[in-house]
């Protein structure tokens, strides 16, 4: 849930933390400096998220869009996931991803300094699961799962997380809940009237 930023920097730097739940690197503490927009998936909401994807991911291509702290991506590479991409473009968030991504040792995790959408519009690789969790201010949610669709492998999940959800046509929402004034779900791309995919490419 977004905070003030005078709060945030109150809090001081042994606020800005998460801890991976499970895993390869279980109970390890992952910091974060404070940012507009930075905040992390709750800890009670990350849990069900997992639950949703069925805990292990292994074999997964995971696609961690405006990963802020990095919560999810971690995570993900924790429970076992092939390759987790993580793509940032503050400063700060980019250089406390690169010191946790040494410090764990995390081997599967690819950190991207670029600007989310414009990323997606250069690429082909595509990916089993995508956490999309933008800063709340602006469009950037409907443009995102715009652009992401032919960045997806079969049956991928898009796990979404906003203050409001724009127009979802085109998506089938297969879990859903609230946390506080956020909602957040898992979502897969749904294949257009002929039976082939929106995007043309491979069945969703």
């Amino acid at each position: 849930m977004p905070k003030p930023a005078h709060a945030a920097s109150k809090a001081g730097a042994g606020r800005n933390q998460v801890r991976i739940h499970a895993g390869e690197f279980r109970r390890r503490i992952l910091h974060f400096p404070d940012g507009e927009g930075l905040r992390p998936t709750p800890d009670r909401v990350r849990e069900t998220l997992f639950n949703w994807l069925g805990q292990e991911l292994h074999g997964l291509a995971c696609l961690d869009l405006f990963a802020g702290s990095g919560a999810l991506g971690f995570e993900a590479a924790s429970r076992g996931a092939r390759r987790v991409v993580m793509v940032e473009l503050a400063r700060p968030a980019l250089a406390a991803l690169n010191d946790n991504r040494r410090l764990l040792g995390a081997q599967a995790v690819e950190v991207v300094a670029a600007d989310a959408l414009a990323w997606l519009g250069r690429g082909g690789e595509r990916f089993d699961v995508v956490f999309l969790d933008p800063p709340f201010a602006g469009d950037l949610l409907p443009r995102a799962l715009a652009a992401l669709r032919p960045r997806l492998a079969d049956g991928a999940r898009v796990y979404v997380e906003s203050a409001e959800w724009p127009e979802l046509a085109g998506w089938e929402v297969l879990r859903e809940g609230r946390a506080g004034l956020v909602r957040y779900g898992l979502l897969r791309a749904l294949a257009d009237d002929q039976g082939s995919p929106a995007d043309g490419d491979g069945h969703l």
